[in-house]
């Protein structure tokens, strides 16, 4: 199969300009070793079964040997032998100029503690499920980024032709390299029902050799699939799984602990400016995985159910839009967070760039639900331009002055153009959307 170039490879490329050696991290399955290898004149795989034994002899008695090899050297699996880690620690150490020398990949399941952090000398960085721009789904004619970064920027009329039948596929199927070269949709969509058995069955036990108990792991991923995209607190989702399982808070938050060192789940930050002095901002983490399609398989879903349950699939498909915005953001260094007050003021997303500059996001599954979108973003803007007003005009006792959104923006699943409102909210279809 072809190389499909991923978002990140350009971030990539950026270390290899800095750094002697990068760690590639992220969930199994997400191309981490495909796209180190496609940088390497030299490939270590240390699962190669005709290799493997003389690979790990050489990196128990002596691992510089490896070192010799033509560079850039991608060592697959090096948590199979950890010496590797100090030996190109050491290297970066004696050739400080060098850079660009050395790839590190591994499975999420297993955790390999080593004596030095590699800070400075290895790079570490994180690799995502592919986007819908990377799968194909997304023609990629509107940059979310240039939204921000550029006033005049025109989105008017761009279209695309994806279907919401389309996406109901998308969001079942995952962003998992390997489903690109599947020709059946069966086969596609066995890859997260195969990868989320393994989490329950083998990688939460694997990661760092403590036997748990996979069926308190598959409670506690159903538990977080009914609550997709939503601030619950964790005492909800324990009590979900203690009502039909015999477990304590201590062993669950282990279990959580795990599950995200593996890259299953994963919280959103809330955005916390206080703008309002005396409303009480919900600074709860919202609950995604790592790629929808790991929820929908722990609920058992498949994409006919979102015929008869579009309220399931609008959470699914944000924890997916929410999945691109996080590719999006690491390719520019910024952020991608939530908000939430206790008067109902929100924003689905909160997208940062690093100078500060964001937009303020509401991802909504049907065009019928732009108009209430629009509404709840410019009340957003309206408070914090009012809020910074007031703050002015209080000279005895001067407040946080905050920045004003540089974009508001709505994600549409089923718009098929995108266009800006007579107010200034950009309405992007998700299958426009791009870094």
């Amino acid at each position: 199969m072809e190389y499909i170039r991923r978002i990140v490879d350009d971030l990539i490329d950026d270390k290899m300009e800095t750094f002697n050696a990068i760690n590639i991290i992220g969930p199994k399955g997400c191309g981490k070793s495909r796209t180190a290898k496609e940088r390497s004149k030299t490939i270590i795989e240390f699962q190669d079964e005709e290799k493997r034994e003389g690979y790990l002899n050489i990196a128990e008695t002596s691992p510089k040997l490896f070192l010799k090899n033509e560079k850039p050297i991608l060592f697959d699996e090096w948590q199979d032998a950890p010496k590797i880690w100090g030996t190109i620690r050491k290297d970066s150490d004696d050739h400080p100029e060098n850079v660009g020398e050395y790839f590190l990949t591994g499975s999420s399941s297993k955790k390999i503690k080593t004596p030095h952090t590699g800070t400075g000398r290895i790079s570490e960085l994180t690799m995502y499920p592919m986007s819908l721009y990377e799968t194909g789904e997304s023609n990629g004619k509107v940059s979310i980024t240039k939204v921000i970064n550029d006033n005049d920027y025109d989105i008017d009329g761009i279209s695309c032709k994806l279907e919401l039948e389309q996406l109901f596929f998308a969001v079942c199927r995952g962003g998992w390299p390997r489903c690109l070269a599947l020709k059946s949709d069966k086969a596609k969509l066995g890859i997260a029902t195969d990868y989320y058995n393994q989490i329950c069955n083998t990688d939460i036990s694997a990661i760092d050799g403590v036997k748990r108990n996979s069926e308190w792991t598959r409670t506690l991923l159903w538990s977080y699939a009914r609550n997709l995209g939503t601030l619950a607190k964790k005492t909800k989702i324990y009590a979900d799984v203690k009502a039909t399982q015999n477990v304590t808070d201590k062993t669950l938050d282990n279990y959580v602990e795990k599950l995200e060192e593996l890259f299953v789940i994963k919280d959103i930050d809330a955005w916390t400016p206080q703008i309002r002095s005396k409303t009480a901002i919900r600074s709860s983490k919202k609950h995604i995985f790592v790629d929808p399609s790991i929820a929908l398989a722990a609920l058992g879903v498949g994409p006919e159910y979102f015929n008869n349950d579009l309220d399931l699939f609008g959470h699914a498909f944000e924890n997916m839009v929410l999945r691109d915005l996080l590719v999006y953001a690491q390719a520019h260094n910024g952020k991608v967070m939530h908000y939430r007050d206790d008067t109902g003021l929100e924003a689905d997303a909160v997208y940062q760039l690093p100078d500060g500059r964001y937009a303020l996001i509401e991802i909504k599954t049907g065009e019928n639900r732009i108009p209430q979108a629009e509404e709840s973003l410019l009340k957003f803007k309206n408070l914090i331009k009012e809020h910074n007003e007031n703050v002015v005009k209080d000279e005895e006792h001067p407040s946080v002055k905050y920045r004003e959104p540089s974009a508001l923006i709505i994600i549409c699943a089923t718009a098929n153009m995108a266009y800006t409102t007579e107010k200034g909210v950009k309405v992007v279809p998700v299958g426009c959307l791009k870094d």
